[in-house]
């Protein structure tokens, strides 16, 4: 199976496009429809568009129908063959084969959508488009919107094409979820219809993210983008932004056939939804997505290993980051909380982001504070201030001498040995922490 990854696009591909007629045969296209039957009129219309594929390079086609192989009565839910299969330049083969397709049976659309999965080839460099020529809705038992939307998801075929002709009434509903639906109401829309389905599947569409800056200029990049489709929500297209050596926002070439999502993975992420590309045309899509540095660093040498910083943005309890001191990360301009993870937890709210612009923190350098007992037991080390204890970490049961490096402060620890079974034998010891400084404290 074709992996829906493989619609992603490089400079250096150059995508096959293959598309599939498939062609509604079935009893009521011997219905008359203007100038006479539908069929003959759908068979006379496409053979045309057929001759004007001829025009374009890197395309194969192939014919599909239904509704052609057993007569209404039968009601064969599986009429429904690949009657000429993809190839180069087979235009003439599928005019020859229309001649012969008479209407007969029943409409399985559903069934169709999913023997064509497997009508074509297995390769990771082709667009696989269908177009579905129907005059009526699904007469079997299958479900033409569930097929087509399995289908999509697992990258076998784009989002189909549907073009109804003939129809009573508007059906866009019902087809909406099978694919793009168009809705034919004579002859000359029809043929209209092909030409601007054929125009959408094959013309080159392209398309630039302008990621914005508070002064609205595009200067912001570097940045990861996903473009999920709307109705699968399946991921499309993955590029890390980038300007080109003009200054400007790349070109992307992207498939119009989708509508899309598109998320900017900027800390924290920015969504534009329901993004509907113009086909044949150089689309922009300006997102508001002004950026600034926070640095998170120690004040002279460090002498923690892998200390990090949880970013939240300023009243939200949700973890954006868990950032490396030393490391510079980039953020939406805005209004951030942090929380560094020292002993004791260093708090700091509504640190402003700027555009373009660099903001330090600076932590003091904390100092090595080795607590010795002359017995194993139970107790903790807290800040002292303003006449109560706020608990900063628990001691190790098991260790004798233990190493902290605190930030400069007022401590207290408190400590009862195993052995000791009366909390009068509790020991309480008060030290200072000074910046870069040693100490050692005492309990026995």
């Amino acid at each position: 199976m074709i992996a829906h990854s493989s619609y992603a696009q490089t400079e250096k591909e150059e995508k096959l496009n293959r598309i599939l007629f498939l062609l509604d045969a079935s009893g009521s296209m011997h219905g008359n429809w203007e100038s006479g039957m539908k069929i003959k009129v759908a068979k006379r219309l496409l053979g045309k568009i057929i001759d004007s594929l001829s025009v374009y390079d890197n395309l194969e086609v192939a014919l599909r129908v239904y509704g052609h192989q057993s007569p209404r009565n039968d009601n064969d839910c599986k009429d429904t063959k690949l009657e000429v299969p993809f190839a180069p330049d087979n235009a003439q083969r599928i005019k020859d084969k229309l001649a012969s397709i008479n209407p007969k049976g029943q409409t399985p659309i559903g069934y169709s959508l999913l023997q064509a999965a497997s009508d074509f080839p297995t390769d990771r460099k082709s667009r696989n488009i269908i177009i579905l020529i129907t005059d009526g809705v699904e007469s079997c038992k299958e479900d033409p919107c569930a097929v087509s939307m399995a289908l999509q998801k697992k990258g076998i075929f784009l989002k189909p094409f549907v073009i109804g002709i003939g129809l009573e009434r508007d059906y866009s509903d019902y087809f909406g979820c099978v694919g793009s639906y168009y809705d034919a109401v004579n002859e000359t829309a029809f043929e209209q219809v092909l030409g601007v389905v054929i125009s959408q599947a094959l013309n080159t569409t392209t398309t630039q993210v302008n990621l914005l800056d508070k002064s609205g200029m595009a200067t912001e990049t570097n940045v990861n983008m996903t473009f999920y489709d709307v109705e699968t929500s399946t991921i499309r297209y993955n590029y890390v932004h980038t300007l080109n050596s003009r200054g400007v926002p790349d070109t992307l070439v992207l498939d119009p056939v989708y509508e899309y999502n598109l998320e900017v993975h900027t800390i924290p992420s920015i969504k534009k939804k329901n993004i509907k590309l113009i086909s044949g045309k150089h689309n922009i899509i300006p997102v508001d997505a002004p950026q600034g540095i926070l640095e998170i660093a120690i004040e002279g040498r460090s002498v923690y290993k892998n200390l990090q910083c949880i970013v939240k943005q300023a009243d939200s309890c949700r973890t954006l980051n868990l950032q490396l001191f030393g490391a510079k990360e980039k953020y939406l301009v805005g209004k951030y909380d942090l929380e560094v993870l020292t002993l004791p937890r260093i708090y700091l709210e509504d640190v402003k982001v700027s555009q373009s612009h660099t903001t330090t923190i600076q932590i003091p350098t904390p100092g090595n504070i080795t607590i010795m007992s002359a017995k194993r037991g139970y107790g903790s080390v807290y800040q002292m201030g303003n006449d109560e204890l706020v608990w900063v970490c628990n001691l190790n049961t098991e260790s004798l001498n233990q190493n902290l490096k605190l930030q400069p402060g007022n401590y207290r620890v408190v400590f009862r040995s195993t052995n000791a079974k009366k909390s009068a034998y509790t020991v309480e010891r008060d030290f200072q922490v000074s910046s870069g400084a040693g100490a050692s404290v005492k309990i026995y």
